[in-house]
């Protein structure tokens, strides 16, 4: 039986990371030629490269490629392993890595690790905001334990689990001519300039759905973040579709305007999701983050 030591495979999955092996062994505090045995001891003992080597890069190859998220789901049951060993008191330590889109991560992450903190005061949370997509991708990538995200992901290596529903309205500025109108309809819309969020963003998918139902904007402005946005609305320069959630506080200080749109009804709400790996290991951490949040 072949015996993989748990730092041939941290080499492994840093230089996947990495493409060098150099940032690997500093990440590792190891020297290079030490990292560079380890891994070549590693490729004799699996019977194969798991890199091809391009101009001093390294690029993973087929067999690379299927082995290394067993790597790292090794290394993660090994940290599982030792914090529960050291564990002598039923504290919950370590670090939980959560990932959330925009929305999510900048006006609902006290709902999201409310619950947890209160319940595990001891763990470390590491945070990262950022689009759908790209919430998803680093999720995949093993980058991210768990994520909260707003809109549908349908990939075969993800589960999605419902959390919260999500309410989005049209805002206007102040004094808009939309605004003025009791009675509003998809012809209205004719020429009107909208700021959308960049691609890859889950309320950009749900305004692309709205524009479908309208006549053709006169101009878009793009920006990737919502609160970007929001001031470019307050500041005259389009319409936008937002979430509730974000608008609330310039909805109620008279800064903005949410038009009344029954007829974009099934286009203005959606689910908020947790994403977790099909398959992977789910340590205590994570265990309790779930019941946590969804019981």
């Amino acid at each position: 039986m072949k015996h993989v030591p748990p730092r041939q495979l941290e080499i492994f999955v840093q230089a996947a990371a990495t493409g060098s092996l150099r940032q690997a062994a500093g990440q590792l505090h190891l020297t290079q030629p030490a990292a560079s045995m380890a891994l070549a001891e590693l490729e004799r003992l699996l019977g194969a490269p798991l890199f091809d080597r391009v101009r001093g890069r390294l690029h993973l190859n087929p067999r690379g490629r299927a082995l290394l998220p067993l790597a790292r789901d090794l290394l993660e049951r090994q940290a599982a392993l030792v914090g529960a060993a050291s564990d002598t008191d039923g504290v919950l330590t370590g670090e939980l890595r959560i990932g959330t889109s925009n929305t999510v991560g900048n006006y609902r992450v006290g709902e999201l690790l409310q619950a947890f903190v209160r319940s595990a005061p001891q763990v470390s949370i590491r945070l990262r905001v950022g689009n759908t997509d790209g919430i998803a991708r680093a999720l995949l990538a093993h980058e991210l334990d768990v994520a909260c995200v707003e809109g549908p992901v349908l990939h075969a290596e993800l589960d999605a689990v419902h959390w919260r529903d999500d309410t989005l309205v049209v805002c206007t500025p102040v004094g808009h001519p939309l605004a003025a109108r009791r009675r509003l309809a998809p012809a209205d819309f004719a020429g009107v300039g909208w700021v959308i969020r960049e691609a890859g963003s889950a309320t950009r998918g749900m305004t692309e759905q709205v524009l479908a139902q309208l006549p053709p904007p006169r101009m878009r402005l793009e920006l990737d973040q919502t609160e970007a946005i929001k001031q470019a609305v307050v500041a005259g320069l389009g319409i936008a579709l937002l979430p509730e959630v974000a608008v609330q506080d310039a909805l109620a200080a008279g800064r903005l305007c949410a038009l009344r749109t029954p007829f974009l009804q099934p286009f203005l709400q959606r689910r908020l999701s947790l994403l977790l790996p099909r398959g992977r290991y789910r340590g205590a951490l994570l265990e309790a983050f779930l019941r946590a949040t969804i019981g």
